[in-house]
C-alpha cells in the first residue's frame, strides 16, 4: 500500500533509509597531517578544524595506525569521501565531523 502524501519518486529515493533518519553530507574534501595523530580536515559543508585520533587507535584494524609511518599514509577515499588507510582502516565521516575541534 502506498504511503500517504508521498510521490512514487520520493518513496523510491528513500527506500534504503530508515524512517526519520536524515543523511548529512559530511564529505571530507581536504586533509593534512598536523602532528602526532592530529589531522586537519575540511568538509564539504565548510567546517574545518583538527581532530586527535590517538584515542581511537585501538583494536585489530586501528592498532597498526599507531605507527607514525602507517598513520601518515591516509588518503581521502573518492568513493566514500572519508579517511582511509592502506590496511583497510577507515573512519565514518560523521564521526570525524562530530569530533572536530574547529580552528579559526
Amino acid at each position: 500500500m502506498p504511503e500517504i502524501g508521498t510521490s512514487p519518486a520520493a518513496r523510491a529515493a528513500g527506500k534504503d533509509r530508515a524512517f526519520g533518519v536524515i543523511m548529512m553530507p559530511y564529505d571530507v574534501i581536504e586533509a593534512r597531517h598536523v602532528t602526532g595523530f592530529v589531522l586537519w580536515l575540511r568538509f564539504r559543508d565548510g567546517t574545518a578544524g583538527e581532530i586527535d585520533l590517538e584515542p581511537e587507535l585501538h583494536g585489530r584494524v586501528f592498532e597498526p595506525l599507531r605507527d607514525p609511518v602507517v598513520f601518515g599514509a591516509f588518503q581521502i577515499s573518492p568513493e566514500f569521501q572519508t579517511l582511509v588507510w592502506p590496511n583497510g582502516a577507515d573512519l565514518a565521516p560523521e564521526f570525524l565531523h562530530d569530533n572536530l575541534r574547529v580552528t579559526a
